[in-house]
């Protein structure tokens, strides 16, 4: 094996047929390291951006602000599919020829906002303690209670006709928890005639983007990292910067004075390399994660 690489982040253009699993296993061959982890799971048919933890970084995988996320989606409406995508079996099919543009948008502009999502019946969403999708493939009988989501972006970007059915490229910015899928069910279910998701591309994950991610065909030509330790935590949470003698006592995992910053942040030493995350409790700065620890 090779030797163990630095901390850092990895972000991976997923190609389709993979499930994220696979993408690790991958990632741990090519690296040379069994210390990696992914964050926000894809679907074997998606494709795009999917970010491995990698060493020590596979700390920072809970903490990162992955609350927003962008896809690239292809809906098609005039098909009901059993998994609300297009790997599933065929339900219903009806002519969508009379659906029109302006109905379309219509829909689309009540799917959009904060709403309330049923997730698919074949989702990894827990019922019980077990995945949805375990128990449909136990052949139990699935309902999942609808919960809140926002949908801050539903675009058009192009639409055509085929074979009696309407096929819509979309864009969608949407919250974590939000399944495309089901707003193309949901999508096509409105209009009267069915739909489904044709093809899913995530783009962007938090702040992380398909401007620094890698095919694993790039990964395994030049290994290496998409950030390091350091560029993960600048470019994921706020900075704080901190003396000598401060860096000295976080990194024994003291508290030290609270920064005056929201959530969860970054504290960096003086000589620019990240020693933990934390959080401020009143007048107290607590490490949550200590990435550089003494000794």
């Amino acid at each position: 094996m090779k030797p163990s690489v630095a901390p850092g982040l990895v972000v991976v253009d997923k190609p389709d047929g993979m499930t994220s699993h696979d993408v690790v296993a991958r990632v741990r061959r090519i690296l040379g390291t069994r210390k990696v982890g992914h964050a926000g799971t894809l679907d074997p048919m998606a494709t795009g951006v999917l970010v491995l933890g990698i060493e020590r970084a596979t700390k920072l995988l809970g903490h990162l602000a992955l609350d927003s996320k962008a896809y690239l989606a292809t809906i098609v409406l005039g098909a009901a599919t059993t998994t609300d995508d297009a790997e599933g079996e065929v339900l219903s099919t009806e002519d969508a020829s009379g659906v029109t543009d302006e109905a379309v948008a219509a829909e689309i502009a009540k799917l959009t906002g904060p709403i309330q999502q049923v997730p698919s019946s074949v989702s990894a969403v827990k019922i019980d303690g077990k995945r949805a999708y375990a128990r449909v493939r136990a052949g139990e009988e699935v309902e999942i209670p609808a919960r809140p989501v926002t949908v801050h972006r539903f675009d058009v970007l192009f639409s055509r006709r085929e074979d009696k059915q309407v096929l819509l490229d979309v864009m969608v910015e949407c919250s974590s928890g939000t399944y495309v899928r089901a707003l193309a069910r949901d999508l096509g279910a409105a209009l009267g005639v069915g739909g489904h998701l044709g093809a899913l591309r995530r783009t962007r994950v938090g702040p992380f983007d398909l401007r620094v991610a890698k095919t694993l065909a790039q990964l395994e030509e030049t290994p290496g990292l998409s950030l390091d330790l350091d560029a993960a935590v600048a470019t994921a949470f706020p900075r704080r910067e901190i003396d000598p003698s401060e860096a000295s006592a976080l990194s024994h995992g003291q508290r030290l004075r609270a920064g005056g910053i929201d959530g969860t942040y970054g504290v960096f030493g003086p000589d620019g390399h990240v020693i933990a995350l934390a959080k401020d409790e009143g007048t107290a700065c607590k490490p949550v994660v200590v990435l550089s620890p003494a000794g």
